[in-house]
């Protein structure tokens, strides 16, 4: 097995993606903007954050296979790790994607650290619960730091309508059952670890997994589930978002049936199991001793009424929470429907030529005649058509020649989270006129 620190002699700078670099030092410098590290020349600073090594024997020098992992692009990493693939995809349910990319697309990188922000945006644009989201971009951080690259399969998530999936190749270092503890983290990717601590994506103390299991059980979702597919070599990490429904088990209900019964003949036997009183002073006694015993009945019984009242209580609120769970997932896919219906109805999802103003037809020119731009150059001819009038995600890939998914997550994405874009309905993310809109307030701060 490949370390990942080990050095690779001959691949040096200009194997890797600068863009990514630009966007690690970006992070580095926001989260630690008065590390002595910010001044450094791009190849220095690698060396410090493990990207980059220096073989001190023979004074050669090159991108160390964490370095490559995250900084280079696929084509580039495929030539070390020839089993290296990253892949994200959703489904309603069925066979059919919605979306789906992945490392081979060409549309971007390919690289680790680009995958986990692509998705990092999209579960956070999804997942209306910011708990949620940092749950599901934690066992995603752990899958991508603790998965062999040198095995079969590659790194999957997998989004489903009542779940996510995420498997990757590699065991588990430590016991299944250890997993959700406290416990010293086992790592096969230090440096890769180090890369993303760096920015404060991850710890070295082990609890990640054991607050998602905490967080999931505060929303009573079912616990996560943690598979070791020995012969596949591959590790599978089940994070259901059903509730789990409590119901009072047949032995309980046994038990209240029987005590209810025992209760009645209780009432019944009571004359039964006493002397008759023969004077005043018996009577008396007699009274009082039955009102204190039947007194005593009728708590236990209010006891019994009281608990099980309880059970039914805390099944109903299991009840409405999964009714708001299939509430939401009926929303998702009338969502989705109504989307595809228009899709249809859309001449299959084509741009209307007619529609397309010539103004900005020249404005997009440079993206077409050149398919490789740097983010910077392809933001602004965004925003410039952006200035012109609110576009759909269909519009600009028709305009740029560039693919829907790979105009989304590398471009539109960052220009949201900038604030230099806006949506036409920013509470409904999937409407089926999505559109972006230039933000003017952006200019006027």
């Amino acid at each position: 097995m490949l370390q990942d620190n080990l050095i690779l002699e001959h691949y040096g700078l200009n194997e890797l993606n600068f863009d990514t670099i630009k966007s690690y030092r970006d992070r580095f410098a926001e989260v630690k903007p008065a590390h002595p590290w910010n001044a450094l020349e791009t190849k220095e600073f690698l060396y410090k954050v493990g990207a980059w090594g220096k073989v001190r024997d023979t004074h050669k020098e090159g991108v160390t296979l964490a370095g490559l992992l995250l900084f280079s692009e696929e084509r580039i990493i495929t030539e070390v790790l020839p089993q290296y693939f990253l892949e994200y995809r959703e489904s309603k349910g069925n066979e059919e994607w919605t979306e789906r990319f992945t490392s081979q697309d060409g549309t971007w990188s390919g690289n680790i650290f680009d995958f986990y922000f692509h998705i990092h945006e999209i579960v956070r644009n999804s997942e209306p619960q910011p708990s949620i989201a940092s749950s599901l971009t934690e066992v995603l951080i752990n899958m991508l730091i603790h998965a062999d690259y040198n095995g079969e399969g590659g790194v999957i998530l997998e989004k489903r309508p009542s779940h996510y999936v995420f498997s990757n190749p590699g065991l588990l270092l430590v016991p299944t059952d250890s997993v959700f503890s406290n416990t010293v983290s086992q790592l096969r990717n230090p440096n890769i670890v180090k890369l993303f601590s760096l920015l404060g994506l991850c710890e070295r103390s082990g609890s990640g997994l054991k607050k998602v299991k905490q967080n999931w059980s505060l929303h009573h979702y079912k616990t996560p589930a943690i598979d070791q597919d020995v012969s596949m070599h591959r590790t599978v990490v089940t994070l259901s978002l059903s509730t789990q429904e409590r119901q009072v088990s047949s032995s309980e209900k046994d038990t209240y049936n029987t005590s209810i019964t025992d209760l009645g003949n209780n009432f019944k036997d009571v004359e039964k199991h006493q002397n008759t009183p023969e004077n005043d002073v018996e009577i008396d006694s007699y009274n009082k001793n039955r009102y204190s015993y039947n007194k005593d009945l009728i708590e236990e019984f209010k006891s019994y009424n009281s608990d099980v009242n309880s059970c039914n209580k805390e099944d109903n609120y299991y009840n409405n929470e999964i009714n708001l769970y299939n509430s939401d997932v009926n929303s998702y896919s009338n969502n989705h429907n109504s989307y595809n219906n228009e899709q249809e109805e859309d001449s299959s999802n084509l741009v209307n030529v007619e529609n397309i103003d010539t103004k900005l037809w020249d404005i997009a020119a440079l993206a077409r005649e050149k398919k490789r731009l740097s983010p910077n150059q392809m933001e602004h001819i965004i925003l410039e058509l952006c200035k012109e009038k609110p576009l759909m995600l269909k519009e600009f890939a028709y305009l740029l020649e560039r693919t829907p998914d790979g105009v989304r997550n590398n471009y539109l994405t960052k220009l949201l989270r900038k604030g230099q874009l806006q949506l036409k309905y920013p509470n409904q993310p999937n409407h089926p006129k999505q559109a972006y809109l230039f933000n003017k307030k952006d200019i006027e701060k």
